[in-house]
C-alpha cells in the first residue's frame, strides 16, 4: 500500500530534520571587526602608507571603492572591509 505525504507534512519532517542536524552544521562565525588607522593597513597588506592614501583619493573622486572612513580630519578602516577588499581586488600570489 503507497501513502502519499502531503506538502505540509514534507515541509514539517524536513524543518524537525534541520533542527536536529543544526549543532553538526559548519557556520562560520563573523569575525570581531576593528577599527584602523594608515599605519595600521598599510602593515595588515604590506603596502606604503602613500599606496592607501591614493586609494582613498579614487575612492572621493569615484576612480575606486577603498573602502574608508573619516573621524574628523583622521582616516579610519575597517578591518573586516579593506580583507574583503582585498579579496575581490588582490593579486592571487604568485608561487614558484
Amino acid at each position: 500500500m503507497k501513502t502519499e505525504l502531503e506538502q505540509e507534512d514534507l515541509a514539517a519532517i524536513a524543518s524537525a530534520l534541520f533542527e536536529m542536524l543544526k549543532p553538526f552544521l559548519h557556520t562560520p562565525q563573523q569575525q570581531e571587526d576593528e577599527i584602523l588607522s594608515v599605519e595600521e593597513v598599510s602593515k595588515l597588506i604590506g603596502k606604503k602608507k602613500d599606496q592607501i592614501y591614493q586609494w582613498v583619493n579614487n575612492s572621493k573622486h569615484g576612480l575606486g571603492v577603498f573602502p574608508y572612513m573619516k573621524a574628523g580630519r583622521s582616516l579610519r578602516f575597517s578591518k573586516n572591509a579593506v580583507m574583503q577588499w582585498m579579496k575581490n581586488n588582490g593579486k592571487p600570489l604568485e608561487i614558484g
